[in-house]
């Protein structure tokens, strides 16, 4: 069994800025800043599934403040405008961009799921078949952000198998 390839790091970090210049800072004025994913930390976060000829996830994590900076950027809207509902779709839609972009990566016959929001810090998540293979932090205007990409456990064994 020949295993799969996957995004790394540096895919992950082309992925993500190209995802904010195109839509959350299209003017260049807030970059996302890079930074240690040790010092992230998250309130709420949305999760596509990749499956089909690979399984994995794409976790986008990010603080109360940064969701609705990221949905006011995305709808063009001040934040004091933005609702509850939303700061759910848009950070959903990031996720499933980045999944989605992901998943170009991918050999042919892959799927992405719907995307889930759970308002819910990003460590209480939950992949028990799945193993974190990459994971991108920043801080937006001085907010918590972190993408992350898992892969199935199976995926791994495979590999080492051949």
């Amino acid at each position: 069994m020949t295993f799969p390839p996957v995004a790394t790091s540096a895919d992950l970090v082309e992925i993500i800025d190209q995802v904010w210049v195109s839509y959350l800072d299209p003017d260049g004025v807030s970059p996302l800043v890079h930074m240690d994913p040790a010092q992230s930390a998250s309130d709420l976060y949305a999760a596509v599934s990749i499956t089909g000829s690979w399984h994995g996830h794409v976790v986008v994590a990010c603080s109360t403040d940064a969701s609705r900076a990221c949905a006011a950027a995305f709808l063009a809207m001040k934040s004091d405008e933005v609702s509850d509902d939303d700061v759910i779709d848009v950070l959903g839609e990031l996720a499933n961009i980045v999944g989605g972009n992901v998943k170009s990566m991918l050999p042919p016959g892959c799927f992405v799921s719907l995307p889930y929001v759970v308002n819910a810090p990003a460590d209480t998540l939950r992949l028990p078949s799945a193993v974190k293979v990459c994971e991108l932090a920043g801080r937006w205007d001085e907010e918590p952000i972190c993408v992350s990409l898992w892969q199935s456990q199976n995926e791994l064994k495979g590999a080492h198998s051949s």
